[in-house]
């Protein structure tokens, strides 16, 4: 299921879309908040380039939203109905939970916003 190919494989290791050779961001470590958006310009193995054009990744704001609501229910869900909070706890845990995840999620609203308009190409030539 998460294997070199897949979308999911790029999207959750922060891989180059195109031939999941290389990170995409200069520090993998997302929880380093002045480098959270440092990314490579392009990548040292197939040359794909990532900023598509300038403000490319704008649409990654809204693909945040998404992923902050999920990530939003989930935690109510989880608070409510599995720990039996109360909905103030409950929204409590809502806030905490973004908060705590802030980093995470913006790179993944970026990695899944670069996978939609470059797909993985299994027979590019590699640089070495």
């Amino acid at each position: 299921m998460l294997k070199k190919g897949s979308k999911l494989y790029s999207i959750l290791t922060g891989t180059c879309p195109k031939c999941h050779e290389e990170s995409m961001y200069i520090i993998k470590n997302s929880y380093i908040l002045s480098k959270v958006f440092d990314m490579h310009e392009k990548c040292s193995h197939c040359e794909t380039k990532y900023k598509i054009e300038p403000s490319f990744f704008f649409g990654a704001m809204f693909v945040s939203y998404g992923v902050s609501v999920l990530i939003g229910i989930i935690a109510f869900l989880v608070s409510h109905f599995i720990f039996k909070t109360n909905l103030k706890t409950s929204f409590v845990s809502i806030v905490i939970s973004l908060i705590a995840l802030m980093p995470i999620i913006m790179r993944i609203s970026r990695n899944i916003w670069i996978n939609i308009f470059i797909h993985y190409d299994k027979n590019i030539k590699i640089k070495l």
